[in-house]
């Protein structure tokens, strides 16, 4: 699918508007990767989640619910593996000294052109362009690129410079600076790790040591026992939780996509070994019932069978549902067959039993895992973009204008019910509809209103 850069703005634009979202710390210049629900964003999430725990816990006989801690225990993480490898591959940029996942680095255009630069003194500098080839950067974009390049290079270094900005013919270009367009080909990659760390209490000891979930699955395998043995639950069964998690993202992006501050809704699905395929599947359908459900159009939707070179190592098995944004198509929520990995590891690294006994077949063994993991953030963008609409209509004055319709699924609508009196200088009208938003308030979220004319209050 093409990109549209200019909706995804357009859609920014209204979220903060309107009330949807903000960006956190905002008067003091933002706090980046993180962001703040406003009145109607903050109902959103809470429909969403209120239908995902209904249709993923409540409706159901074989799923349980817990609300796991943020603050997470180090031998948590350490017996897991996401201290050692829960990490993106970083890369600087030499010049800007801006930091990227070097997994998702730009690709410049064929062409950007080749740039003289003279310096004038100071750190200014005259741009002259001695040869541009079709197919590349705009002229203004390319030199605003040397431009930066420049302002990073000292006269005191070098009187005159020549930056050569042209990256390679077509099928040979090297990753390139999102920011300045320096090629990276040869700056060194190391791992970064994006949990958050802490210390527990006054003591700086390394024992005190803490992290921020990086996901909310671990504090379910870690539970395991203490739910199946109060909640007598037999497998097949699940434990399912919605909360907060945290990753120190070298670069946030796409609005509340990828940000350093989210939360997930998850279920860990126990059963025995040889049920764990059968369930892959059977959970990726329910899944996809669920986005039905909820307004998101399955011809939107698409499913990544992920090869078996992109699948952790211990999966045997991982479907990405994923949703075409205006940035792209892009995952929404991961399906994972996670074998007995997470359960072997913490009862080997703890030395307690995590395993079931089966009372029909006496055999005793450690659960096998099927993990639906969806995004609150990303699917709630998702319904954002999905409801976004722009149609033209006839002003009062005869002219045409655009007008931009959110056209949320009635389960997902922020505000329910708008309630209008014709006219506010009718006390007999007022009462009424005062009476009738009394009545529906303790049901849903509804919104009153009595200025202005008719017309324009229920546009």
């Amino acid at each position: 699918m093409e990109t549209d850069p200019q909706r995804m703005e357009r859609i920014v634009s209204l979220c903060k508007r309107r009330g949807f979202i903000y960006q956190a710390g905002e008067i003091y210049g933002g706090l980046n990767g993180v962001w703040d629900f406003g009145p109607l964003g903050v109902e959103l999430k809470r429909n969403l989640k209120d239908y995902w725990w209904r249709v993923m816990v409540r409706e159901r006989d074989d799923v349980v619910g817990m609300d796991g801690s943020i603050l997470t225990h180090r031998a948590v993480l350490q017996a897991s593996g996401h201290e050692d490898t829960f990490s993106d591959p970083m890369v600087d940029c030499d010049v800007c000294k801006r930091r990227f996942r070097a997994d998702q680095l730009a690709e410049p255009p064929a062409f950007f052109g080749l740039f003289d630069i003279v310096f004038l003194g100071n750190n200014d500098s005259h741009i002259g362009q001695t040869k541009r080839s079709a197919g590349g950067d705009s002229l203004g974009d390319a030199k605003r690129k040397v431009k930066i390049q420049a302002a990073y290079i000292q006269p005191r270094e070098t009187k005159d410079l020549r930056i050569d900005l042209e990256s390679g013919k077509k099928g040979n270009r090297t990753p390139c600076c999102t920011h300045c367009g320096s090629d990276l080909s040869e700056s060194e990659t190391r791992p970064f790790n994006l949990m958050f760390h802490t210390q527990i209490g006054a003591s700086s000891d390394p024992t005190s040591t803490a992290y921020l979930r990086p996901e909310t699955a671990q504090s379910i395998f870690v539970q395991f026992r203490n739910v199946l043995d109060t909640s007598r639950k037999k497998l097949p069964f699940g434990i399912a939780q919605i909360g907060k998690a945290f990753r120190n993202e070298i670069n946030p992006r796409n609005f509340i996509f990828r940000s350093r501050e989210f939360e997930q809704m998850e279920l860990e699905y126990f059963c025995a070994p040889e049920e764990g395929l059968r369930l892959l599947e059977y959970w990726l359908e329910e899944r996809l019932k669920f986005y039905d459900n909820i307004g998101i159009s399955r011809a939107k939707l698409h499913v990544l069978n992920v090869p078996d070179a992109d699948r952790a190592f211990y999966s045997k098995g991982t479907y990405d549902i994923e949703y075409e944004f205006p940035f792209g198509v892009q995952e929404l929520e991961g399906v994972a067959y996670r074998t007995d990995y997470d359960l072997t590891q913490h009862q080997t690294a703890s030395g307690k039993p995590l395993d079931y006994f089966n009372e029909e077949t006496k055999e005793r063994f450690v659960p096998h895992v099927v993990e639906p993991s969806a995004g609150v953030d990303r699917t709630l963008l998702a319904l954002i973009c999905e409801a976004y609409d722009e149609e033209i209509v006839t002003a009062e004055n005869g002219k045409s204008e655009t007008r931009t319709v959110m056209r949320f699924h009635p389960r997902m609508a922020p505000i329910k019910v708008g309630v209008f009196p014709l006219l506010k200088n009718k006390p007999e009208l007022v009462a009424k509809a005062r009476e009738v938003h009394a009545l529906l308030k303790p049901h849903m979220m509804t919104f009153y209103d009595e200025a202005g004319a008719i017309g324009r209050r229920y546009r």
